[in-house]
């Protein structure tokens, strides 16, 4: 029983839990059944932790603040009650997601917030900030630089951890080349940029990374996305390659979802927010995606 455990053994237990169902994904439905009694227990056990956190920490700091991340990750299902994990996750359990005694962002999947329950998610949390991705191309596909130059200094930060006095351009790519294209491969998407950069390093038995590791590592991550996109998604891919707009229904948020689509936002000379979307730049090098567009481009 959870009630007797201390709040460090109740939240290792349910750790170990959560555990279970990574690695055992069909008793999912079963340890849920287990969990969800003990739902109130768990709350409980998490604040108390919260409190005890609260009065260690350091000097000058008052307030504890807490990322839930890869939330975001989570695939959607239609469950029997004809409403997604998302919606069951995010609106059904509002309550227990903003019972937590500090303060905490949850990362919520991006089709979610395109959904007819966006307002809903409003109402419960207040406005959502939409993180765009880092803007490496204009609308137009020249270069920009300001976002350019974000994207390699997160490259930078990392590799300062461990080489502190190497060149990026030199010393860890074997030419700015290699780099750049890394750099405008990723979309401005950080978590495909150390994707990239990590299959390229596999690929690399000394320093510095050569184009041809760069160029591999391009492929492969190309390769998932063509196995990612279903046939009928090609002429979507395209429409929003060429108007820089989607359509918001389910076809668009699952593009969305699964980054084969991306957002990128910006401020216009009024001050006012503005949004545009692209295909992965992955996705442009794929055959499938180049006869759809040459196909929506003969077009009147």
């Amino acid at each position: 029983a959870f009630d007797g455990l201390s709040a460090e053994a109740k939240i290792s237990q349910y750790g170990k839990l959560t555990a279970n169902l990574r690695a055992v994904p069909t008793l999912r439905q079963q340890i849920r059944q287990k969990i969800n009694p003990h739902t109130v227990t768990l709350l409980k056990a998490l604040n108390q932790f919260i409190t005890e956190a609260k009065q260690n920490l350091p000097a000058g700091c008052t307030k504890l603040a807490v990322i839930a991340d890869n939330l975001d990750r989570i695939v959607p299902v239609i469950q029997e009650s004809n409403q997604t994990n998302h919606e069951e996750i995010f609106l059904d359990r509002s309550e227990q997601l903003k019972g937590l005694k500090c303060h905490i962002v949850y990362t919520v999947p991006i089709s979610m917030l395109y959904s007819k329950r966006t307002n809903d998610l409003r109402d419960i949390y207040g406005d959502a900030q939409v993180l765009p991705m880092i803007m490496v191309r204009t609308k137009e596909g020249k270069i920009y630089q300001p976002g350019f130059n974000k994207i390699k200094e997160v490259i930078s930060k990392r590799v300062r951890q461990f080489a502190p006095t190497r060149s990026l351009e030199t010393d860890i790519f074997e030419s700015p080349e290699a780099l750049e294209r890394l750099c405008l491969m990723s979309g401005g998407h950080v978590r495909n940029l150390l994707l990239l950069i990590q299959t390229a390093i596999a690929r690399t038995e000394t320093l510095p990374i050569s184009l041809r590791a760069v160029q591999r590592s391009i492929t492969d991550a190309r390769d998932t996305y063509r196995r990612t996109v279903q046939d009928g998604q090609w002429s979507v891919l395209a429409d929003v390659y060429r108007s820089k707009q989607i359509h918001n229904n389910d076809q668009y948020r699952q593009l969305l979802f699964n980054r084969c689509l991306l957002e990128y936002q910006y401020f216009d000379d009024e001050g006012e927010r503005q949004c545009w979307y692209d295909v992965h730049p992955l996705i442009k090098g794929i055959k499938q995606f180049q006869d759809a567009y040459a196909q929506l481009d003969s077009q009147p």
